[in-house]
């Protein structure tokens, strides 16, 4: 979905509103609503590089290595990288729903009920997003190597 924002939106009170062009978070990044990954495996385990985060191999442990087994099983290639489309509010073709449960060691369980399975993120959290949201919502999806995703499925 492409969106068009005006330079300057105005209330109708004249306030200022603050949109996408006027925010006053610095890194980009915070700003978008839906954020994409690509895990790849490496040494066996699930890690991603992000040049917006300075993250290298940042890895998933804890059952959240285990959920993305389970999603990308239908990906061919998955090993060597796939898209991994994640953000705090639901979104068109969204394959998984992951609650907050608790709080462990600077990260946060998260559960899926609809695979009767928890995942542990790291505080690298906290790199997307200000507070750990209460829901996330992933779409896992084949790597084109282009802009555009092929679903795998939702």
């Amino acid at each position: 979905m492409n969106w068009c924002v005006a330079p300057h939106f105005v209330a109708t009170n004249g306030d200022q509103m603050n949109t996408p062009t006027n925010n006053t978070t610095d890194n980009e990044s915070e700003r978008n609503s839906i954020r994409i990954i690509k895990p790849y495996k490496f040494a066996g385990t699930w890690v991603f590089d992000d040049d917006n985060t300075n993250l290298v191999r940042e890895p998933f442990v804890d059952g959240a290595d285990d959920i993305i087994d389970v999603m990308t099983s239908q990906i061919d290639g998955a090993d060597e990288g796939f898209a991994l489309i994640f953000s705090a509010q639901q979104f068109p073709n969204s394959m998984l729903e992951l609650l907050r449960v608790r709080e462990e060691f600077g990260g946060w369980w998260y559960r899926s009920a609809a695979l009767d399975m928890e995942g542990w993120l790291c505080p690298a959290l906290f790199l997307y997003f200000k507070e750990a949201p209460e829901k996330l919502f992933c779409k896992f999806a084949q790597d084109t190597g282009a802009e555009n995703f092929v679903s795998t499925g939702g």
